[in-house]
C-alpha cells in the first residue's frame, strides 16, 4: 500500500512540474533570448566602445579594461534580469552571494593568478611605460609588445619573447629608455699628447652637433670634456643626445654616423690618435733585440 501510494505522489509530482514547465515556456523562452541577445549586444557593445576609445587613447591595456569591464557588467545584467523573467529573483541574489564566496575562495587558492590580476589592473591606470617603449625590467632589456592582465611581453633586440608577471613590474625598479625620445650616447676618442686639446674639443663638438640625428638644445646638451689621461693618449670623451623611439637601430645608427665624422675630422685637422705605447724590457744579459724591417 505504501509503495503504491509513493508512486502516486510521484506521479503527481512529475506531472504537476510537467504542467508548470509547460506553464511557464513563454518565460523561459524569452529569458533564453534575452541571454542570447544580450551576449550578441555585449560583444557589439564592447568592441564598439574599443574602437572608439582606441582612436582617442593611446593606451591599448587601458582601453582593454574598460572594454572587459564594460562587457563583464552588462553580461551580469543581462544573466539578472533572465533570472527574474523566471521569476527567480531569490537565485540571482543567491549567485552574487556565492560569486562572492568563491572569489574570495579562489583569491587564496591562486594567489599569484589574483596577484597578477591586480597588478594589471594597476597597470592599467599607473605604470612607467607603454606599448613599444624600449624598458629594462630587472636585467630584461627590451622593447614593450603586449600588455594583459596578467603578464607584458616583451621583445629582447635578440630576437626572444619574455613574459614578465604583472606582479614583477610592481615590485622591480623599472627603467623606460624612450619615455621622452631623448637618449644620451657617449664615446671616448684619444689625441696625442703634443695635440691642442681645446682644438680638438671645439672641432669634435662642432661636427658633432652637425650630425643628423643628434640633439643640442639648452634641456639636452652636446658636451666634450677630458675624461683621463692614457698611457698613450689624453682621452676625450663626447656627450650627445639623440631622439629617437627606435632606441637600438636609431640611437645606434647616429652614434656610428658621429663617430665616423668625430675620427674624420681629427685626421682632417692634423690631430693624431696614437695607439698604446709598449714597453719592451730587455732581462739578463740580453743587450739587443734583432729587428727586421720588410716592405
Amino acid at each position: 500500500m505504501n509503495f503504491s501510494n509513493t508512486l502516486i505522489k510521484l506521479k503527481e509530482s512529475l506531472q504537476e512540474n510537467w504542467d508548470n514547465f509547460i506553464n511557464h515556456i513563454p518565460e523561459i523562452i524569452i529569458a533564453i533570448l534575452i541571454i542570447i541577445i544580450g551576449f550578441l549586444l555585449a560583444n557589439v557593445i564592447s568592441k564598439t566602445f574599443k574602437r572608439t576609445v582606441s582612436k582617442k587613447s593611446q593606451d591599448p591595456l587601458m582601453t582593454n579594461f574598460l572594454a572587459k569591464s564594460l562587457k563583464i557588467g552588462f553580461l551580469a545584467l543581462i544573466v539578472m534580469l533572465a533570472l527574474k523573467v523566471l521569476g527567480l529573483g531569490g537565485i540571482a541574489a543567491g549567485l552574487l552571494t556565492a560569486a562572492g564566496a568563491s572569489a574570495l575562495i579562489f583569491g587564496f587558492a591562486f594567489k599569484d593568478v589574483g596577484e597578477n590580476f591586480i597588478s594589471g589592473v594597476i597597470l592599467s591606470f599607473n605604470r612607467p611605460f607603454n606599448v613599444n617603449d624600449t624598458v629594462m625590467i630587472g636585467d630584461i632589456f627590451g622593447k614593450v609588445k603586449i600588455m594583459e592582465f596578467r603578464f607584458t611581453k616583451l621583445k629582447t633586440f635578440d630576437g626572444r619573447d619574455v613574459y614578465i608577471p604583472n606582479s614583477d613590474i610592481i615590485k622591480k625598479a623599472v627603467y623606460n629608455y624612450t619615455e621622452d625620445g631623448f637618449y644620451r650616447s657617449d664615446f671616448i676618442v684619444g689625441i696625442d699628447y703634443d695635440d691642442d686639446v681645446d682644438f680638438a674639443k671645439e672641432i669634435i663638438l662642432d661636427v658633432v652637433t652637425k650630425t643628423k640625428g643628434v640633439i643640442n638644445t639648452n634641456q639636452h646638451e652636446c658636451f666634450v670634456t677630458v675624461n683621463d689621461l692614457g698611457v698613450s693618449t689624453v682621452n676625450l670623451k663626447v656627450i650627445f643626445w639623440t631622439k629617437t623611439k627606435e632606441y637600438k637601430r636609431g640611437a645606434l645608427e647616429v652614434k656610428s654616423d658621429v663617430i665616423k665624422r668625430v675620427k674624420n675630422v681629427i685626421s682632417e685637422n692634423g690631430l693624431n690618435m696614437p695607439a698604446d705605447i709598449k714597453e719592451i724590457k730587455l732581462y739578463g744579459s740580453q743587450d739587443s733585440i734583432p729587428v727586421q724591417l720588410t716592405k
